[in-house]
């Protein structure tokens, strides 16, 4: 039952029941149950299109589902004691979920960003009861998130019974997105093709582990940003924030990915606002490349392939970036629509990219003794 499928005349209130969401005694029980939309023309073409998990409909966005689920795991291990200080590097997403975890379970929370937070990003926290720590410049060697965990491991040290979530290398970082995959597998029943924005590594490794094991023969896409080194590129300065890396998060399943796509700001930019016009549920940086990519695939794999996106989030942290023109003109983030299709490389060290470019060989650009070394520098 929808808006438009109310009975008419005298009916009972529980014949409104599939019309509400549940009553929630905390706020932890907001997050999780979010809506898929389809996305089709004229965002694709006629006949084509994909489902869009609604991530933005959590309270802060997808990361609420891990911020939730890390704390709570924390506390039953005894990592958390009652009333520990909660501190963690964040460009804006999980410091929300965090927010809202210490305010579910009674903690404080401290995160450390950059610059580059978002101005609404920053109110929000605040409101929220959050401490919030800028670094100010960027560490030589791992950019600012190196930078913003050397000054997590200080606070740290500040405050003897605090912890950190260590959302780049905590398994429950994974483990909390299961929930999101049985929701996508009761939704929409069978699922071929699945579209994931790769960060932490956290939820992309935790839905396509579970939708693995009820379809086997799934394709999973990984969409990260030019300038990431999650892939096997080298680091450069990053403009989009929410997806990409400029360290080695041991979260990421390379083995869950068929291929990679790497997607620039002005491409990503092109399709959050085109999505906005055309479809009326948009986000920021990660749902614009996603959407991207995930058009794409609409219309090249067969029309009956069942294709889902997540949309870790929605436009309203970006009102100052993505969606202004002022922002986008001083970034020369205008008059770029993207081609049609993405260039190929062969393999991910094959030449840096700096456009829309798949690549269908997926490597951990690490080996083990490479990875311990990455983890205890960053």
């Amino acid at each position: 039952m929808n808006l438009f499928d109310l009975p008419s005349g005298s009916f009972s209130p529980a014949q409104l029941l599939g019309t509400a969401g549940l009553p929630a005694q905390t706020p932890a029980g907001l997050v999780g149950n979010t809506p898929t939309l389809w996305i089709g023309e004229p965002f694709t073409a006629a006949g084509r299109g994909f489902w869009a998990k609604l991530e933005g409909h959590n309270p802060g966005g997808i990361k609420d589902r891990t911020a939730l689920y890390m704390v709570r795991a924390a506390r039953e291990r005894g990592e958390l004691l009652p009333g520990g200080r909660i501190v963690e590097s964040t460009s804006g997403t999980l410091g929300l979920g965090l927010a809202l975890a210490g305010v579910t379970f009674g903690h404080p929370v401290s995160v450390v960003t950059d610059p580059g937070m978002e101005p609404l990003m920053a109110g929000l926290l605040a409101a929220y009861g959050a401490e919030i720590h800028v670094v100010d410049r960027p560490h030589a060697s791992g950019a600012w998130q190196r930078a913003r965990r050397e000054r997590v491991a200080e606070l740290l040290a500040t405050h003897p019974d605090a912890w950190c979530p260590d959302q780049y290398h905590n398994p429950d970082n994974v483990a909390a997105y299961k929930p999101l995959a049985y929701e996508l597998a009761a939704q929409l029943g069978r699922i071929d093709t699945l579209v994931v924005s790769v960060g932490t590594g956290g939820h992309s490794a935790g839905i396509a582990s579970v939708l693995r094991g009820f379809f086997p023969a799934l394709k999973v896409v990984g969409v990260d940003a030019t300038g990431s080194t999650i892939f096997g590129q080298p680091a450069a300065p990053r403009l989009m924030r929410g997806l990409g890396s400029s360290i080695y998060p041991r979260n990421v399943g390379y083995a869950f990915f068929d291929e990679v796509h790497w997607v620039a700001a002005p491409e990503a930019v092109w399709a959050a606002r085109t999505l906005a016009r055309c479809r009326y549920a948009t986000g920021g940086w990660s749902v614009g490349a996603i959407a991207l990519v995930a058009r794409w695939l609409a219309g090249t794999l067969p029309v009956e392939d069942r294709i889902v996106a997540v949309f870790p989030d929605g436009p309203q942290r970006y009102i100052g970036t993505v969606f202004d023109d002022t922002y986008c003109r001083e970034h020369r983030l205008f008059g770029c629509r993207p081609a049609d299709a993405p260039d190929e490389i062969d393999h991910p060290a094959e030449r840096t990219v700096d456009r829309w470019t798949r690549c269908t060989t997926v490597l951990d650009p690490l080996t083990d003794v490479e990875r311990g070394s990455a983890e205890v520098a960053g």
